[in-house]
């Protein structure tokens, strides 16, 4: 009997620390999650393999995460996003996004790993089960 697969997730934010941490707490609750530091090698790891969620950062050095999430969505239509930031310059980016008919959420920094997790499972619930 095969085992169900865990859902896949990459976490990516420039900060270390905060990648290899949310990653490992995922990990710990039966995610197979992924720290990336660079936007560039997560989005060649989700075209490696699609993720299905993308938890990431939105002001990074080498490419937003709002980008990152259009790139990502652009070949994985069925990879869930989660934004987050500590910078109020984040809402005008989301605004072109949202404009541009990507509608991503926003977590605003700092946040509890609980709260993370339930925000996680409630974009898993909002995805329609296949028949």
């Amino acid at each position: 009997m095969s085992q169900p697969t865990r859902p896949r997730i990459l976490v990516v934010d420039d900060e270390l620390v905060i990648a290899a941490t949310l990653a490992s707490i995922l990990d710990s609750q039966g995610f197979d999650a992924k720290a990336y530091t660079d936007a560039f090698e997560a989005l060649k790891a989700a075209r490696d393999k699609a993720p299905d969620l993308l938890i990431c950062d939105v002001m990074m050095p080498s490419m937003s995460g709002i980008e990152l999430a259009i790139e990502v969505q652009k070949f994985c239509d069925n990879c869930k996003v989660l934004l987050f930031s500590g910078q109020a310059a984040t809402v005008d980016l989301l605004r072109v996004a949202r404009a541009q008919g990507h509608d991503f959420e926003l977590i605003l920094k700092p946040i509890h790993p609980c709260d993370l997790l339930r925000r996680i499972q409630q974009a898993f619930d909002s995805v329609p089960q296949q028949a």
